[in-house]
């Protein structure tokens, strides 16, 4: 090795030791340009590779995640741990038959690690539903409405709950904000109410179009929240900086209600409440993670399992295939969950004319509205996702000005700021779940709108933190800190 190949082997091992330290401080874009340095540097190192791809887990980047291990495997085909993270990433997916061969290869290569063997047997278990739930399935035409199958009337509420009621069909305000205080102290409600307020989001949201045109009157505003993702006292936390929505404050929550956080069935119930208290004051989109295959893998179906009971799996499910894809903003700001498509020349009534009520495509417009993602570069590329796709600024411009639109937002992505703004000012990505769990250390965002202008003006605010849970006289105190606000306007 020549004195010039020797000191870039060094370099690039000084690099990925920078790199380890920014991971371990959950800097995890900073690691994935130092591993970019390192690589650059020497490309021939499996570790390199297989580092980054940990990184892009952490990101949720699994596409370019199973990439890198890919290359570390190619480089060494007996390095255990490029099979491992490329495992790690398909099942991050959901793609539990390739994972299965990654952990099969890294448990004969490492037949002691405990932590392989744990994943084998989790892609073992995970496989073998996927074949029992083929093999009992039946067709569309033969498939039954859950909701049909509940009848919230004549299930009983025992003299001795202490819950809040609702009295007759109404869900009133008192209710809602009893039910708040019930979540505060990490109770839940009974649940024949839970029925009553999923059945009733479920009848509202039937009439709803795919595509949503909101109007917003001169002098009125509306805020559009991103994902949530199960962080119950940050929502409340949005509701005390923003006001409770109401028909005169309206929201529009744009998908990622649930998982990953330890509350999504507080939060769930919460947006559907009010959307059943004020059905023009709070609006929602589905997200990538309203669908069956998240929820098995990132947590919301096993929460609903434990607090609710399996029935309610099943409904949940139903509802959020009524959900609608996409919300324009006196038709001039479009606001949908992940981003564009794969061809040009898609118009709102391409949108407004999908067939929504479905576990979400592997392709097609549908699968795009809930997966793709931004790029830098103009054109389109490989989704870093390994779903849908990535877009430019050109696609941006194609479709706003194909469709007379001024403004794209969404959402899908952490921010470190709790937003980005890109592609010269026309699309802005909002993200309103700050320290992502609790790990991140993001800041969240919500964006008001004043009509008839419809500037964004955007607020940031740090997470709540839940520093005690003192019991005292049967109530749980709540110590928050971090609550820091700032507001940016465009």
């Amino acid at each position: 090795m020549d004195a010039n190949a020797s000191s870039d082997v060094q370099k690039a091992e000084e690099l990925k030791l920078k790199a380890n330290d920014a991971f371990k401080a959950n800097k995890f874009s900073q690691a994935i340009e130092l591993y970019n340095q390192a690589i650059e540097l020497n490309s021939s190192n499996a570790v390199y590779w297989a580092n980054r791809a940990f990184a892009h887990t952490k990101l949720e980047e699994y596409g370019s995640a199973v990439q890198d291990a890919t290359k570390a495997i190619e480089i060494d085909p007996r390095y255990s741990k490029g099979y491992y993270r490329r495992g790690a990433a398909y099942l991050a997916m959901g793609k539990f038959k390739d994972a299965l061969k990654d952990f099969q290869q890294v448990k004969r290569i490492c037949p002691n690690d405990p932590d392989a063997t744990r994943k084998l047997k989790e892609c073992e278990k995970a496989v073998q539903k996927i074949r029992f739930e083929e093999a009992i399935s039946v067709g569309d035409a033969e498939k039954r409405s859950v909701a049909d199958s509940i009848d919230y009337h004549i299930i009983e509420v025992e003299p001795q709950y202490a819950g809040p009621r609702i009295d007759g069909e109404a869900i009133t305000l008192d209710f809602v904000k009893a039910m708040l205080d019930e979540f505060k102290k990490q109770k839940c409600i009974h649940k024949r109410y839970a029925y009553q307020i999923v059945l009733t989001t479920l009848e509202l949201l039937r009439s709803v179009p795919s595509l949503v045109d909101v109007n917003v009157p001169n002098g009125q505003h509306f805020t559009v929240c991103g994902d949530v993702h199960g962080q119950f006292f940050d929502l409340l936390n949005i509701f005390e900086l923003n006001g409770l929505p109401s028909e005169d404050n309206p929201y529009l929550f744009n998908g990622d209600f649930v998982d990953r956080g330890s509350f999504s069935v507080e939060v769930i119930l919460t947006l559907f409440a009010f959307k059943c208290l004020y059905p023009n004051g709070m609006h929602l989109a589905r997200g990538n993670h309203e669908s069956k295959s998240m929820n098995k893998i990132y947590g919301f179906e096993g929460e609903v399992r434990s607090k609710l009971g399996e029935k309610f799996v099943e409904l949940f499910a139903e509802v959020f295939c009524w959900l609608p894809l996409a919300h324009v903003i006196n038709r001039k700001v479009f606001v949908v969950h992940g981003g564009l498509f794969s061809v040009d020349g898609v118009k709102l009534s391409d949108i407004r004319s999908i067939d929504r009520f479905c576990e979400p495509p592997e392709e097609g417009l549908m699968c795009e509205l809930l997966w793709s993602d931004p790029q830098p570069q103009l054109g389109r590329g490989p989704s870093k996702r390994g779903v849908a796709l990535s877009f430019g600024a050109d696609v941006t411009k194609k479709f706003l000005q194909d469709n007379n639109l001024d403004l794209i937002v969404r959402s899908h992505e952490v921010k470190d700021e709790g937003y980005e703004i890109e592609h010269d000012g026309k699309l802005i990505t909002v993200f309103s779940a700050p320290n992502y769990c609790d790990q991140m250390g993001n800041k969240g965002a919500f964006i008001r709108f004043t009509a008839p202008e419809l500037k964004p003006d955007i607020v940031t605010f740090s997470a709540v933190f839940l520093l005690a849970l003192l019991k005292k006289d049967e109530d749980l105190v709540i110590s928050r800190s971090g609550l820091s606000v700032s507001r940016m306007r465009l």
